[in-house]
């Protein structure tokens, strides 16, 4: 979970938690056939055409930290998602987009 996220997280109450991030950290992450970028951006699209701006604000931030997406890469993609997911969902991920930069450079200044 750590090589995807960038950080480990401890599991929530009862066993939902642990089950679900043990198989899919450990068995569908892994799989060969595509990279962990791959699956980052399928699952970026995914979650921007369902509205899933809670975990774009973990996915963003982890793919721009691994180094798999730029910030011309992240820009251009919010430009390509708006017309597919719509411009409010866009407008949304342009914000995830934009503050994941701007952290990572205020970051980099300290």
């Amino acid at each position: 979970m750590e090589e995807v996220y960038g950080f480990d997280m401890t599991d929530g109450a009862g066993d939902f938690f642990a089950i679900t991030a043990d198989h899919l950290f450990a068995d569908i992450w892994t799989r060969p056939g595509l990279s962990d970028r791959d699956r980052r951006l399928l699952l970026i699209g995914l979650l921007a055409g369902s509205g899933g701006h809670d975990v774009l604000t973990i996915q963003i931030p982890a793919a721009y930290a691994a180094g798999e997406l730029d910030d011309e890469q992240l820009r251009e993609i919010v430009i390509f998602l708006c017309h597919y997911a719509g411009w409010p969902n866009g407008a949304r991920i342009n914000s995830i987009v934009e503050d994941t930069i701007a952290k990572a450079r205020r970051k980099q200044e300290r």
